[in-house]
């Protein structure tokens, strides 16, 4: 699975969005995965929680949380909200469960509140029942993909240490290919130093997604990412700079590459909607399988129990998740960063780079992120080239 923290909010204008409300809620409606990724967040790092969870969501659980969103969007008077079905892999709920989520979802809405519903999986699962159901509710698909085959599978393995593209390739091909390709809302893609930034691009692109998210494996400063070791080096940023490069070139756009357009967007002086890059403020809570009110739940890379709020939807409203420190923290854009970063001629594209990426057990948050440089080394170039085409001077 890719980082919740990642899955895209609806395409809108963030600086009207009200910092004190919740716009994306991300639901662990299955705990469970049937691959076994060796860079897994969730299975394969500090935080073993998953295990202790149901294996999904309750039904009672499930309206409970529908009911807390549908009282957040009103207080609000928000005009949509986002809900992402995220695991563990949460086509293991079944189409019907799928259903009745989706079902409670619109409920407890306010007529005047739109519902932009989103699953996120490995796709090996799809099949015409799954696709119908999906389809019926107009629940967007969005895939992880890592490449080509060779790409995949050297980290996205089945249980049984096989690999798992053809499994989600046939489930691509059975999206894309017939009438349910206006579900598909691209591709996630985890970089890997090991495979050519430009044939993974290519790679990607065989499938016509409409846009593709490429993240960084998640590592911090008391474990860092593969290849990013304590030196002046940038690979990460010289593997995303290649990428860019056969993006931006190319005589037409064809995709949307969200790290790039928004490093590109707030350049130009735009917000972030992204928790990659930029200052804006989180604007999203994660629902674990037994109710339990989460941060963004990539912090389970960091330490047992890192995205715990102490909160659950039997108990808490989402204000309440609004109002714990942690979170209360993420909403103070610059001022929330540490001194090295504010001081930084980038920090307002950059933001500081993901906040699970800047931890260090000595002082927590309170420093660069772990690809520090790499970014620099992505947004300098980005920057100089979006520049020299607008005749701009650095």
């Amino acid at each position: 699975m890719g980082s919740a923290s990642e899955t895209p909010l609806p395409d809108s204008n963030p600086a009207s969005r009200p910092v004190s409300a919740l716009r994306q809620f991300i639901l662990k409606i299955a705990s469970r995965c049937d691959l076994a990724c060796d860079y897994c967040y969730v299975y394969r790092m500090a935080d073993s929680s998953w295990s202790s969870q149901p294996r999904t969501m309750s039904p009672r659980i499930l309206h409970r949380t529908a009911q807390r969103i549908g009282e957040h969007a009103g207080a609000h008077g928000l005009d949509a909200v986002s809900v992402v079905f995220h695991g563990g892999e949460p086509l293991l709920a079944g189409e019907a469960y799928i259903a009745q989520a989706a079902r409670a979802l619109r409920a407890s809405l306010p007529d005047t509140v739109a519902l932009d519903l989103r699953v996120q999986t490995h796709a090996g699962l799809l099949d015409e029942r799954l696709l119908t159901v999906l389809a019926e509710h107009g629940i967007a698909v969005g895939i992880s993909l890592d490449g080509a085959r060779e790409h995949h599978d050297r980290h996205r393995l089945r249980v049984d240490g096989t690999g798992s593209y053809d499994r989600t390739a046939a489930g691509l091909r059975l999206l894309t290919e017939g009438d349910y390709r206006h579900l598909f809302s691209g591709l996630l893609c985890v970089v890997d130093l090991a495979n050519d930034p430009v044939e993974v691009y290519e790679a990607l692109l065989a499938f016509a997604p409409p846009a593709v998210d490429f993240l960084l494996p998640h590592g911090n400063w008391s474990n860092p990412p593969p290849g990013r070791a304590p030196s002046p080096d940038a690979p990460y940023g010289a593997w995303l700079v290649a990428a860019f490069d056969r993006w931006y070139s190319a005589p037409r756009q064809e995709t949307a590459v969200r790290l790039f357009q928004e490093v590109i967007h707030l350049h130009l002086g735009g917000q972030s909607v992204s928790e990659q890059v930029g200052l804006s403020p989180v604007a999203f809570v994660v629902v674990d399988t037994d109710g339990a009110l989460q941060q963004v739940d990539t912090l389970k890379s960091v330490r047992p129990g890192g995205p715990a709020t102490g909160m659950h939807v039997d108990t808490h409203t989402m204000d309440d998740v609004l109002a714990h420190p942690d979170i209360q923290a993420r909403q103070l854009g610059l001022a929330g960063l540490c001194g090295t970063c504010r001081d930084c001629r980038v920090v307002r594209v950059c933001g500081g780079g993901a906040y699970v990426h800047r931890y260090h057990p000595d002082n927590g948050f309170a420093n660069p992120s772990v690809y520090c440089l790499d970014l620099q080394h992505l947004i300098t170039h980005v920057m100089a080239r979006v520049d020299a085409d607008l005749g701009r001077r650095p």
